[in-house]
């Protein structure tokens, strides 16, 4: 496969490019329209066999729930170890495409490391993130309120600290669109109690003082735009006595955790940037 098509189909999945533009140019480097629709099934399937096993999940119970949030009801998928002890909560706050199977995914994977975790749909006020069409989930969440968006993350938070079967104690993690959101779920809920962004845009630096969690950062090492801000975010947590812990990935892309992304999937990075924080939750929420 042309490194160039390869190069083209992640700028698409990253929702630069709308899906007329990318099989527009798509013809232009496969050599016309009929060989571009040839080569999209190849690249997708690509795409899903890249997918990880989630692990052993026999003894998880999951289930969609919804919470009151400032948009309304809010839905999302909740995972938890089977039995009615209280357990640490941790929200997973999913990318640009809404609630999509991968995110189910980590969060099962995080609730087989024996937490409550909870995956909102930030396109819930539109009816919900549709199972098998990405594109119509990025497509929505383009339409959304963006503040009352943050509300219904800040919400779960609320939610979890007074969930039966929570501890109280909480967290956060997101992804692409997700870390910049978990970003600005810490600055709105002060009684966060641990905030792990991956790769995700940084608040704004007078906004950083209302930070009451402590901080893991996950950044790629190739991600010119998302590391512009890691300097003044760095500085601003600094200044303002917050405790923090950025991880730099040399050689990994942007997404680099989605396992279902050939293109950007980097394994050894995904793999020791989940063992950081699951053991920053262990350690924070415990």
């Amino acid at each position: 496969m042309d490194p160039k098509i390869n190069d083209l189909y992640s700028e698409y999945r990253d929702g630069n490019l709308d899906r007329r533009l990318f099989l527009k140019k798509l013809a232009l480097l496969a050599g016309g329209t009929a060989a571009a629709y040839s080569i999209l099934p190849v690249l997708e399937g690509s795409r899903a066999s890249a997918a990880i096993p989630a692990g052993n999940q026999a003894d998880l119970l999951t289930e969609m729930i919804t919470y009151p949030g400032g948009s309304g009801d809010v839905m999302a998928f909740m995972a938890r170890p089977s039995g009615n002890k209280k357990l640490p909560a941790v929200i997973v706050i999913h990318e640009n495409r809404g609630l999509v199977r991968h995110i189910k995914d980590v969060t099962e994977r995080m609730a087989a490391e024996g937490f409550l975790a909870l995956a909102p749909d930030a396109n819930s006020p539109l009816g919900g993130t549709p199972e098998d069409d990405e594109d119509k989930g990025r497509s929505m969440m383009r339409e959304l309120d963006q503040e009352k968006t943050v509300e219904d993350f800040v919400a779960a938070v609320k939610y979890l600290d007074t969930h039966p079967l929570s501890t109280g104690k909480v967290g956060c993690m997101g992804f692409c669109w997700g870390g910049g959101m978990t970003n600005k779920v810490a600055v709105n809920a002060p009684e966060l109690d641990a905030s792990v962004p991956y790769y995700g845009s940084q608040p704004d630096p007078e906004d950083v003082p209302k930070i009451k969690a402590a901080v893991l950062a996950h950044y790629a090492g190739d991600d010119e735009r998302i590391n512009a801000g890691i300097e003044e975010f760095e500085k601003a947590m600094k200044d303002a006595g917050i405790e923090y812990t950025i991880y730099m990935y040399e050689g990994a892309k942007h997404a680099f955790n989605n396992d279902t992304n050939p293109e950007r999937y980097h394994e050894q990075a995904a793999k020791l940037a989940w063992e950081r924080t699951v053991k920053f939750f262990k350690e924070k929420l415990g």
